[in-house]
């Protein structure tokens, strides 16, 4: 048996066997793999710019498809009503809170509008609370990535509180309290590029849940069916040369005894 499993037909039959075998694993994880990314969330086209007051309203819920969507903003700061969001880093998804304590600020400054509303602009990042950031004067129009408005409990807060003037959240909730007797649109804009001498905050693009093409996965199955069929195929011709080598071997027994 063991001269025939290594025969050099046989050992040729080995290696093929194994040559399929590892092509058709790669190509069934390659098309496994295939089938997983499409079910992970990924950068949505990115729309033209729309005016702010489309998609950001006052007293309304934002939609989710109006999530880091490209606005534009026009009117005049308000940096008398100008607020620090404590322990940020510059990355919008950056955690907040005291995971970030000391990591810097974001300067938030309501932009009035046109109609009396105030549109919360994060305008950029510093460091400390006393760096450079000062609202440029007169009317401006603002370009940024529209945010949803954060949950005042999103973050692990200071226990012994914030100073004057500055918040934990950029909560619309909160700024309605804060910026008392104004209307104040859900959300908040991050500024692209930051005004001043501010550094950029950093804020991705819209994506869009995945859609999982299953028949990637099908293909997947199908590649590993095709494995195991040539693990059978392999078996069948080795039993069947094993069979025939040795009953030939008996055969000349057989003569002699007759």
């Amino acid at each position: 048996m063991l001269r025939t499993l290594f025969s050099p037909r046989i050992m040729g039959l080995h290696l093929l066997t194994i040559g399929v075998l590892v092509a058709f694993i790669l190509l069934g994880r390659w098309q496994l793999g295939v089938f997983q990314d499409s079910g992970m969330p990924h950068a949505a086209t990115d729309p033209a710019p729309v005016g702010v007051t489309t998609l950001s309203q006052v007293g309304a819920q934002m939609q989710g498809t109006s999530v880091g969507r490209r606005v534009t903003a026009e009117g005049v700061y308000d940096p008398a009503r100008q607020l620090l969001v404590a322990d940020r880093r510059p990355n919008v998804d950056a955690p907040g809170g005291n995971v970030s304590r000391g990591q810097g600020y974001w300067v938030l400054t309501p932009l009035r509008l046109d109609d009396g509303t105030l549109m919360p602009v994060v305008r950029g990042w510093v460091a400390e609370p006393a760096g450079p950031m000062a609202a440029p004067e007169g009317r401006v129009t603002v370009a940024g990535r529209l945010r949803p408005p954060q949950g005042t409990d999103s973050v692990q807060r200071r226990a012994e509180g914030l100073p004057s003037g500055q918040v934990q959240t950029v909560s619309t909730g909160e700024l309605i309290n804060l910026w008392s007797g104004q209307k104040v649109r859900n959300g908040y804009v991050v500024a692209e590029p930051p005004s001043g001498a501010l550094a950029q905050v950093k804020v991705p693009p819209p994506v869009v849940g995945g859609e999982l093409t299953w028949r990637n996965l099908a293909y997947a199955a199908n590649w590993w069916i095709f494995a195991g069929f040539a693990v059978f195929m392999w078996f069948h011709f080795v039993r069947d040369a094993v069979r025939s080598d040795r009953d030939r071997a008996k055969s000349p027994e057989m003569v002699l005894e007759g």
